[in-house]
């Protein structure tokens, strides 16, 4: 783009952040930012949300307050709209009284968002009854859907509330909910957190078969990686060649995940190089250290041979 002088436009400014963001490049955001700026571009609210996630990711929580105190502006009932956004926000900084202040301004007419982000925020901070009342009020006076009940289910599974969880779900059925990939991705880590992988693993494929949809990328890796920490290689490769049928090929995630199965239960992964290069993957650093380990099994297993 500068080379063809196409000047970038605000969509590409925030394709730029975020990816610096993501590669914890705090100093190159800014830059990014600054050059925005110079171009006579402001940031908009998609923009600043994202410098608060990633200014909260980096440890940097007085500058994501600083940016949270833009977004606020001076009059919060004049600025309703952006409530949503600064209780999810406040949340992940930890700020429970910033929430329930932000939560306050718009309680006594919220929007759906307002309600779900209040549930989600303080699912968060660990405040379950809290999170319950406003989804309870949400659900009496909005027809809500299943990715809406998700965000509760989510919750139960974090905090691994098996019961409530199923309780929920069964609620959900019962109210004719189509269950698809969102509300898969909440049971499956609802049993992982409850220390029964097969049985998420059971549900997974029972859903695959039945609904015909594509489970989400996530949920396959919960649990590939729950495998994986056993040394189960069996089981992981089963996960691995079900994301790959699926559609999910060549991200170097999914191989980190399988090795680390393969170094788990001390045994060698023959030919897991030729099958990186075949997808056309090369190993990453953390990878490059996992297939060093997992090598000396093979000196092992051919020692083992020799006695």
């Amino acid at each position: 783009m500068e080379k063809e002088n196409v000047k970038p436009c605000i969509f590409t400014y925030r394709i730029l952040l975020d990816t610096k963001g993501h590669a914890n490049d705090i100093a190159g955001m800014e830059q990014v930012l600054e050059t925005m700026k110079a171009e006579g571009i402001e940031p908009d609210i998609q923009i600043q949300t994202l410098l608060a996630r990633h200014y909260t990711s980096a440890g940097l929580n007085e500058k994501a307050e600083t940016v949270l105190k833009e977004i606020e502006g001076e009059n919060l009932k004049e600025n309703r709209w952006v409530c949503a956004t600064l209780i999810r926000l406040y949340a992940n900084l930890g700020k429970a009284d910033e929430v329930e202040r932000i939560w306050k301004v718009c309680e006594s007419k919220p929007r759906v968002d307002d309600c779900l982000a209040a549930v989600e925020a303080w699912g968060k901070l660990k405040k379950i009854e809290e999170a319950e009342a406003i989804f309870e009020r949400a659900s009496k006076k909005w027809k809500l859907n299943a990715n809406n009940y998700s965000v509760l289910l989510m919750i139960y599974a974090n905090n691994k509330m098996l019961k409530k969880g199923k309780d929920l779900v069964k609620r959900m059925t019962d109210n004719g909910f189509e269950i698809g990939p969102l509300t898969w991705n909440a049971l499956v880590r609802l049993y992982i957190q409850a220390g029964e992988v097969e049985k998420a693993d059971s549900i997974l494929q029972k859903a695959i078969q039945r609904y015909k949809m594509q489970p989400m990328f996530s949920t396959y890796m919960a649990i590939l990686g729950q495998y994986a920490k056993r040394g189960d290689v069996h089981n992981s490769e089963k996960i691995f060649h079900a994301m790959r049928k699926s559609g999910y090929t060549s991200r170097i995630s999914q191989f980190e995940a399988l090795i680390q199965a393969y170094i788990n239960a001390k045994v060698p992964a023959y030919g897991i190089r030729e099958r990186m290069k075949a997808d056309n993957l090369f190993p990453n650093k953390s990878v490059a250290s996992q297939l060093v380990l997992v090598d000396a099994f093979k000196k092992n297993a051919l020692s083992d041979l020799l006695d």
